[in-house]
């Protein structure tokens, strides 16, 4: 074991690493030589859909040493969606940082992955990579569907909230009625938003048990899932079931198809892009289009349908869409409870056909990513047909430029803004380097003159991402992004732009030549700062279009410590 470095040593250093445990209570048998198992835990108060963990953990660690082995819990840095300014997705990479190291510089066999808010995933899957030691993912589940005046609500309904609020039709005593009965219980987010689509990542990956994806966090199984989760990784250790076993090409490409029938979140691209970078897959953002292809919504979920988190889980939640899609899907997979994909979920139920559907009669045929590309987004752009609005997936349109998210904030309400129905609205400075961290921002509201007249969606292009819960003809990720070279960065108000879905098609009407002069006379944006990890992040962060990762840290360094302290 490799803990066996630490706690089976002789002479001072072995004194040292057992004695300050023992303080703890922990007998001298312990150290036997038996697994020992971090808790990787991202409970915090500052992080409320994982306010459940302290005591999530405590059933993982019923499952460890049930299995005969030694858990041993650790925090890290918790990235909670809702409040973290200014943006959470501006910290992955520092979080996953911190996991990579506190993995590899402790005496630990085997991790439990406990996470849920939407960055949290994502940070502590990268981390995990990049060591490669036998790890399995423990989701914190779903809350509790909302409910407001009889009716069922949950976060993609803000969206709609905001609107109404906006233009008139709800005031401010209703929404702060909405507010109080939309949290009901502990858990993430209660539609497919980037919480539930990480969930059902590291599922269809084969990273959790099956089943892990829905389980609503005040549910019972959701414990009883964690317990049987610690007992799993004391058998990946003592089989060396490590991550890169797990994490192969067909595997992802897996997650890409059962993304597109869940209807999943555009963020799962950057993410999913991320991951395979530290395992060392060569994955690229054109897969995300080429194996979403075919692949219908089979997942009646908001935002891209009618129902929630907790419905698709009593209707037999992620393992009865990947039975559905079984002859689309690498099968043979193994997953870290060392049976295939195929073994896991052939006998999966479906308990109801109004949430989740079979591919003969799918919710609708348009579903997944599209990847866009053209004198616009020359290296890639995000679109999600299937929450978009369908008239409008073919469209030209004359652009109505804001600057910054600033600007768009200042002028979106003016009166004399100059825009109607047909425009096409563009933010940029919201990508990596220029806001910088990638705000949830790229579902812009509409301008309230036109939500006055009942206009309920536009074509909206950035450079930013939105939260998996919204939804709209959104174009996202666009890269380059305008702060570094790309050519949304000289988007001019009153050029004309087409957005053609059926092309993959995202193109300004200008030549090459107006193009280039225009990138030529635009001027460099000031420095944001020049100290600390933004300064970092800012010189080192890639493009959307390869994860939006930090370069440095792409690939791994593997478990070794290569010197000793003592």
């Amino acid at each position: 074991m490799r803990s066996q470095g630490w706690f089976g040593r002789k002479g001072k250093d072995g004194f040292i690493y057992r004695a300050w445990m023992k303080k703890s209570g922990i007998p001298d048998f312990e150290f036997d030589g038996r697994p020992v198992i971090g808790i990787c835990n991202t409970w915090s108060e500052y992080t409320p859909c994982n306010s459940h963990f302290r005591e999530l953990a405590e059933f993982v660690k019923r499952g460890v040493l049930e299995a005969g082995g030694f858990p041993l819990e650790f925090p890290v840095m918790s990235l909670g969606e809702t409040l973290i300014k200014p943006t959470a997705m501006l910290y992955r990479n520092l979080a996953s940082m911190d996991v990579e190291e506190s993995i590899r510089a402790n005496p630990m066999d085997g991790v439990v992955l406990l996470c849920g808010c939407d960055k949290t995933t994502p940070s502590l899957v990268m981390g995990a990579c990049s060591v490669d030691l036998p790890s399995i993912v423990v989701s914190g589940g779903p809350m509790l569907t909302g409910r407001y005046k009889g009716k069922s609500i949950s976060t993609s309904d803000i969206w709609r909230f905001s609107e109404a609020n906006r233009s008139g039709q709800m005031d401010d005593h209703e929404m702060r009625t909405a507010e109080a009965g939309m949290c009901r219980s502990d858990g993430h987010c209660a539609v497919m938003g980037t919480a539930s689509t990480m969930a059902c990542m590291v599922e269809s990956l084969g990273l959790s048990l099956p089943g892990n994806a829905a389980i609503p966090a005040p549910d019972a199984a959701r414990k009883v899932l964690a317990q049987q989760s610690g007992k799993a990784i004391v058998q990946m250790v003592r089989e060396n079931r490590k991550l890169s076993d797990v994490l192969t090409r067909e595997a992802f490409e897996n997650a890409i198809m059962v993304n597109a029938a869940i209807g999943g979140s555009t963020n799962f691209v950057i993410h999913l892009l991320a991951i395979a970078g530290r395992i060392g897959i060569d994955l690229t953002i054109d897969d995300f289009d080429r194996f979403s292809k075919g692949i219908p919504l089979l997942a009646n979920l908001q935002p891209s349908g009618e129902y929630f988190m907790e419905d698709f889980y009593y209707a037999g939640g992620l393992p009865a869409i990947m039975k559905e899609l079984l002859p689309k899907l690498h099968r043979t997979c193994i997953t870290v409870n060392g049976s295939t994909v195929e073994d896991n979920v052939s006998q999966a139920p479906c308990y109801d056909t109004t949430v989740i559907s079979g591919l003969d009669e799918p919710f609708n045929d348009l579903a997944g990513v599209m990847i866009l590309k053209g004198n616009l987004s020359s290296e890639g752009a995000v679109i999600k047909p299937s929450a978009a609005t369908k008239s409008l997936l073919v469209h030209t349109g004359k652009a109505v430029v804001f600057e910054d998210i600033d600007d768009y904030k200042h002028r979106i309400d003016d009166p004399e803004l100059d825009v109607d129905e047909n425009s096409i609205l563009v933010l940029k400075n919201v990508g990596p380097k220029g806001y910088p961290g990638m705000p949830e921002v790229g579902n812009m509201g509409l301008p309230a003159k036109l939500l006055a007249k009942g206009v309920k969606d536009m074509v909206r292009i950035s450079d930013g991402r939105m939260s998996g819960t919204g939804f709209g003809t959104v174009v996202l990720h666009v890269a380059p992004e305008s702060a570094d070279g790309g050519a949304l960065g000289i988007v001019k108000d009153g050029d004309e732009i087409t957005l053609d879905i059926h092309q993959r098609l995202l193109h300004l009407h200008l030549s090459d030549t107006e193009i280039a002069d225009r990138l030529a006379a635009k001027a460099a944006l000031p420095p944001i700062t020049d100290r600390g990890y933004v300064q970092l992040y800012i010189k080192h962060v890639q493009g959307a279009n390869l994860g939006a990762d930090l370069d440095f840290l792409r690939g791994g360094s593997g478990s070794q410590v290569t010197k000793d302290s003592h």
